[in-house]
């Protein structure tokens, strides 16, 4: 099914434009901008930090006690998670800076530095997942490989009946597909679907840039393994791996609380390629909030448990997500849209469970 082709109904956007209105006014009657401010700039660094000081504490052997090296990884992973929710995933919407040019730098450094590819991200999240949320055959996210089922529309396999035991274990792999085969097959995929053109960009061009890019990548991380002499590659390897493994879970889990669960509506294309609702209710009935109450979990999940809001607004900053999700309820409520949202992530978590036991029954 061709992207470009779907349509969202807006007979009725009464909703859409009075929630627009109201948001741009609180804007503007504050005279604050829609991007990052100091906070988010404090943020960035501790993230970063949160990454690059325990690679420096291997990099220059504080210590040479393998147990801690280990500690260090996972710190390393939590510290990837933070910069890809608080930092990265700002930048690449263009809300990190009212500077375009900052965003871009910052989204490709960002990225890059976490062994990603800002276009194929941009793409798959920007434009295909956040305009088409949860709808069949059309949102990426939710049509992961064929031995998991997130969407009630998509075929249903024998091994689906185990995912809800199973499908944990693989949501730590996500970063480690970026490092290695994804980002190649994204982007050939892509380009044959047009997106690298809409992009002003060629097959050859990107994938030069994620060759270098990886190469680049996997020059620093193994600095380790060559200047630590106490350090074998079978030391190095399992860093390697559980860094990636403790960002990929911590990523893969955020996003899907928010989409797959039993709250959550899925949809499918009807009758002239028309999706039922217009695009903010649609935002509305596939996305939910969670621990928003919770400021420690807002901090260092960089807004993303705000996902509603973030659906509705992406050019906006996440700093700014707690002051607007209270101007998105009340017009929800009083238009009578559903606002969905549970109180405690470890609640959102059993919710994504149980829908994932329920699609493979």
């Amino acid at each position: 099914m061709s992207a470009t082709a779907v349509r969202f109904n807006n007979t009725n956007r009464n909703f859409q434009n009075e929630l627009r209105k109201r948001v741009d006014s609180y804007f503007k009657d504050r005279q604050i901008g829609k991007s990052g401010n100091i906070h988010l700039y404090l943020k960035t660094v501790v993230m970063f930090a949160a990454y690059l000081i325990p690679f420096l504490l291997i990099t220059f052997r504080v210590t040479d006690n393998k147990t801690v090296w280990l500690f260090l990884a996972v710190l390393m992973g939590f510290g990837m998670a933070g910069i890809g929710m608080c930092v990265m995933h700002d930048a690449n919407h263009g809300s990190y800076s009212k500077n375009d040019a900052l965003n871009r730098f910052l989204g490709f450094f960002s990225i890059s530095l976490l062994s990603g590819n800002s276009l194929n991200w941009r793409i798959q999240h920007n434009i295909i997942h956040h305009t088409y949320t949860n709808v069949h055959d059309l949102d990426e996210d939710i049509a992961p490989l064929g031995f998991l089922r997130f969407d009630p529309h998509a075929e249903k396999k024998w091994i689906h009946r185990f995912q809800f035991l199973y499908a944990w274990f693989f949501y730590g792999l996500m970063t480690l597909m970026w490092s290695t085969t994804k980002d190649f097959q994204q982007a050939i995929r892509y380009s044959k679907e047009g997106h690298l053109k809409a992009a002003k960009t060629t097959l050859g061009k990107e994938l030069l840039i994620i060759v270098v890019s990886k190469l680049l990548y996997f020059a620093y991380m193994l600095i380790p393994y060559f200047v630590v002499p106490e350090m074998t590659f079978l030391n190095w390897i399992t860093g390697y791996v559980v860094m990636h493994y403790i960002a990929g879970f911590t990523l893969a889990v955020v996003f899907q609380a928010a989409h797959v669960t039993d709250e959550t509506e899925f949809h499918q294309v009807g009758e002239n390629n028309q999706l039922e609702n217009n695009f903010m209710e649609h935002q509305m009935r596939t996305t939910m909030n969670f621990a928003t109450g919770n400021r420690f979990i807002s901090y260092v999940l960089g807004g993303l448990n705000y996902q509603v809001e973030h659906h509705l607004f992406p050019s906006v900053s996440h700093v700014h997500y707690p002051e607007i999700s209270r101007i998105v309820e009340a017009t929800a409520r009083e238009f009578d849209v559903p606002y969905k949202k549970e109180r405690t992530f470890a609640r959102a978590v059993l919710l994504h469970g149980k829908m994932l036991y329920k699609l493979g029954q």
